[in-house]
């Protein structure tokens, strides 16, 4: 997942899957759009106007942690 924000344009973009791959654009209010790809699945969000409607000073910078993954026995 990244998270990606312009403050020029004032345009946060979320994308959830990191595969290439063909999206249709579907825009579900006047600030918010939706890229749906395979499976109808959603994999990216678009917010514009984006320091409007979210706190970006809690949300970036972002920090995460990748948990490698547990062997099984």
């Amino acid at each position: 997942m990244q998270i990606l924000y312009n403050d020029q344009t004032d345009l946060l973009y979320i994308r959830l899957d990191d595969q290439k791959q063909p999206v249709i654009n579907k825009r579900v209010s006047e600030d918010i759009v939706l890229d749906i790809g395979a499976g109808d699945r959603i994999v990216g969000i678009e917010i514009l106007d984006a320091s409007k409607h979210l706190a970006l000073e809690r949300l970036l910078p972002v920090k995460y942690q990748v948990v490698p993954e547990v062997a099984a026995a």
